[in-house]
């Protein structure tokens, strides 16, 4: 298991998966962010803070929760569902706890295109 939150640590979830691998996009919003990204299914994934009662940001075709803490701004995960329509949480790896970022292989995903 895997720990990830925001700066100030009102947002958290726990994790069970592989974070030996991440997409970076190029896309408007996670280029500003700097978001290495991780998709998990919902069900591996433990939030200590209700998704529900976060703000999220939506952008582009309006599928994607980008949920954000509403005191330090950090956005640790979003979520959606994948190609297949199953729920799924896209971690920003840079929030979890303890891994080492010169580890994780960094796939690009070209989103600016999309």
């Amino acid at each position: 298991m895997h720990k990830a939150s925001c700066h100030c640590g009102k947002v958290a979830l726990e994790l069970d998966g592989d974070l030996s691998q991440a997409n970076e996009c190029n896309c408007s919003h996670c280029s500003r962010k700097g978001y290495l990204l991780v998709f998990l299914p919902r069900e591996t994934v433990t939030f200590r803070s209700p998704p529900e009662d976060l703000p999220a940001y939506r952008f582009n075709r309006h599928v994607i929760n980008h949920h954000f803490c509403p005191d330090c701004g950090c956005a640790p995960f979003s979520m959606g569902k994948g190609p297949d329509g199953r729920e799924m949480v896209a971690v920003n790896l840079r929030c979890v706890e303890g891994i080492d970022l010169e580890a994780v292989k960094r796939v690009p995903v070209d989103g600016r295109s999309f």
